[in-house]
């Protein structure tokens, strides 16, 4: 909080004084937390675009100057020099962690992997075939915590003294639901996880062993998949993290926190938005276009790009410089022959050069790249969503902790402008599809007394 700084606020010409807060980067808020109570007023800020719902320390964005910043490291650092489970370490506790730290936590998620065997009954028959693999996600991340009770207790201070074994037990098995989401709905017999493997590794082995032939991918394809999960960790109060932190907010447990994130995640605006990139481009192939005349549409006006800007940064995403380069080792190592993966670069190479797109920092932004790296290891499109809530479950579970282990946390409760009908009278059934008579009074909110026409009317 800033001593010196203060905003004014003049409300019927009168002055009121509200607190600024300072952040560790220079961001500067206002603290309207007691506008109401002192003026009767009320801040909108529709979609909260203006609003910090929050002080937090996990993750910092610059979007003007394209910073992002895990605990303080680049995200640049850590894509070079870090793993998936060892920055989600980070984001969770705070700290890199040291060898020993880093190996027991490894065991902790690698020991985790696997389903009890109560729930596998999900996988045969407990889903249609046709079920969503994120509706199945989000169900059995809620269930999990049935298994594990006393992780599960809704009182604060139990649930967060399992707090260490929940967050290992989630990382690790997320993604072994996701890989048996994917054989149940493709008819594939169960996979288990290996104590050999590492984690990306051990999720593509998963998803794509088949029988009597094991699936071990190449080293890039491996590193290419742990970056997409690294660079989407976490990404500050998004969506789907807000939800997290709004139902930590009530006393709820970890468990049906995050399954609420993937129900927010689901949603084509937040964590669909790669599965609209591949959409777009199997479009443009089936019109005959090779992308040069979906280009022009765009630049009139007639359609949009999907997977080009970002709402929060004015310049390159620093995830897309990343996965860029993934992306062009992936399709080196694949040789894939996909038109849809032409189409794709021919997109970017345009609108990294037509000076329509450069002015308006329309740059291909994370999405993009995370669409058509998955779409050449051959991951489903309806995993995409899946692939991101992996990702995303290590800032999950630090925000959670973050609201859980705050003694003078408040329930979320926004207010509102209410801009509904004001007060007015019930109306009787009889008089609503007519005329209301000029002598309808007091009399026609009287009690129906004994077995009128009106109890007829409401019973039939």
């Amino acid at each position: 909080m800033s001593d010196s700084e203060k905003a004014k606020i003049i409300l019927n010409g009168k002055d009121y004084e509200c607190p600024v807060i300072v952040g560790t980067e220079g961001e500067r808020g206002i603290d309207v937390s007691k506008l109401r109570s002192d003026t009767g007023y009320v801040t909108l800020d529709e979609g909260f675009g203006n609003t910090a719902a929050c002080e937090s320390s996990i993750t910092y964005i610059n979007g003007e100057k394209g910073y992002l910043r895990y605990r303080g490291i680049p995200i640049e650092d850590l894509a070079e020099n870090s793993t998936f489970i060892e920055t989600a370490y980070l984001i969770i506790y705070g700290e890199l962690p040291t060898r020993k730290q880093m190996s027991n936590f490894s065991q902790k998620v690698l020991r985790n992997a696997n389903l009890h065997e109560g729930m596998m009954q999900f996988f045969d028959g407990g889903f249609p075939f046709s079920a969503h693999p994120m509706a199945i996600l989000s169900a059995l991340l809620n269930s999990v915590g049935c298994y594990y009770p006393h992780m599960v207790t809704n009182q604060r201070e139990q649930d967060l003294e399992h707090f260490d074994d929940a967050a290992a037990l989630l990382l690790s098995k997320v993604r072994t639901i996701a890989a048996m989401a994917y054989r149940m709905k493709n008819g594939l017999p169960m996979i288990y996880p290996k104590r050999d493997l590492g984690y990306s590794q051990n999720f593509l082995h998963m998803m794509f062993t088949e029988p009597y032939h094991e699936y071990y991918p190449h080293d890039d394809i491996t590193k290419a998949l742990d970056l997409i999960l690294l660079l989407h960790a976490d990404h500050e109060q998004n969506c789907s993290t807000s939800t997290v932190r709004t139902v930590a907010s009530s006393g709820a447990n970890l468990f049906a926190s995050v399954s609420a994130g993937v129900c927010a995640l689901w949603g084509p605006l937040h964590g669909g938005a790669n599965m609209r990139v591949l959409q777009m481009l199997e479009q443009i192939h089936k019109s005959g276009d090779d992308g040069s005349k979906y280009v022009e549409m765009a630049k009139r006006g007639e359609t949009r790009l999907m997977g080009f800007g970002h709402r929060l940064y004015k310049t390159y995403d620093p995830r897309a410089v990343i996965l860029r380069k993934a992306a062009e080792r992936v399709l080196k190592i694949i040789k894939l022959k996909d038109p849809l993966l032409d189409i794709a670069q021919r997109l970017e190479e345009k609108a990294r050069s037509d000076s329509y797109f450069v002015d308006r920092n329309l740059y291909p932004n994370v999405d993009f790249y995370s669409g058509i790296i998955l779409k050449a290891i051959g991951m489903p499109i309806d995993m995409f969503t899946v692939m991101f809530a992996i990702g995303r479950m290590p800032g999950w579970i630090a925000h959670w902790h973050e609201v859980a282990s705050n003694p003078k946390g408040k329930i979320t409760r926004p207010r509102q402008i209410y801009q509904g009908e004001p007060e007015r009278k019930y109306v009787k059934m009889r008089f609503r599809e007519g005329e209301i008579p000029s002598d309808y009074e007091a009399d026609e909110h009287k009690s129906f007394g004994d077995g009128s026409s009106e109890n007829a009317s409401a019973k039939a």
